[in-house]
């Protein structure tokens, strides 16, 4: 059975953390569907106009990786949504994975699902994650997987590639032939030559 991703979006959404998972996962042909927080028709935080899928539902519950990209506005109102905690709560307690990077994991913390976990998000947000989880373990990691919670973050838009990879890794794809097409292997060793 063919593994499936949901990617959130919201008003005021990093467009390109988010349309970076959606490609990625598209491209190893893993089924991805781009769901609109409230509406199918999305604006992100840099005035780009998004054209989703869907809009959240219950069927959230069965995807197989569900995740949300960062950007301020659009993770406050992921937080402050109280109809996709209910399902990010049970799809926890279900064992499903669950993805958030940059400012988005903020809404994990209030959700609940950080108790006990190992977490990063974009520099800042740490503190007010710990805040309200403190027993969730911050780390400066590109992407940390929290294997007993099931929970992927990464830090912000330079990592959405390296999340996306992750992600795809996590639901047992092979992403090695599509990082080097993507010349992500070529980039990770001209960093680690500096």
């Amino acid at each position: 059975m063919a593994k499936e991703v949901a990617v959130i979006f919201a008003d005021g959404c990093e467009e390109v953390e988010g349309l970076t998972v959606v490609d990625v996962l598209r491209r190893l042909e893993i089924p991805t569907k781009m769901v609109g927080l409230t509406d199918r028709q999305v604006m992100g935080a840099h005035q780009i106009a998004l054209t989703c899928d869907a809009v959240v539902s219950d069927d959230l519950l069965t995807a197989d990786v569900v995740a949300f990209p960062g950007g301020r506005g659009g993770a406050e109102r992921l937080r402050d949504h109280e109809a996709l905690k209910s399902i990010m709560v049970q799809r926890q307690n279900d064992g499903k994975w669950n993805a958030a990077m940059c400012a988005a994991p903020i809404a994990f913390a209030r959700y609940g699902l950080f108790k006990d976990a190992d977490f990063t998000c974009f520099p800042g947000f740490d503190q007010v994650i710990l805040s309200e989880e403190p027993s969730a373990r911050f780390h400066e990691d590109i992407t940390v997987v929290d294997d007993q919670r099931h929970l992927i973050t990464s830090r912000g838009p330079a990592t959405a590639m390296a999340f996306a990879y992750e992600i795809a890794e996590q639901l047992g794809v092979d992403t090695q032939e599509l990082q080097h097409a993507m010349l992500y292997d070529y980039l990770q060793a001209e960093f680690q030559q500096k």
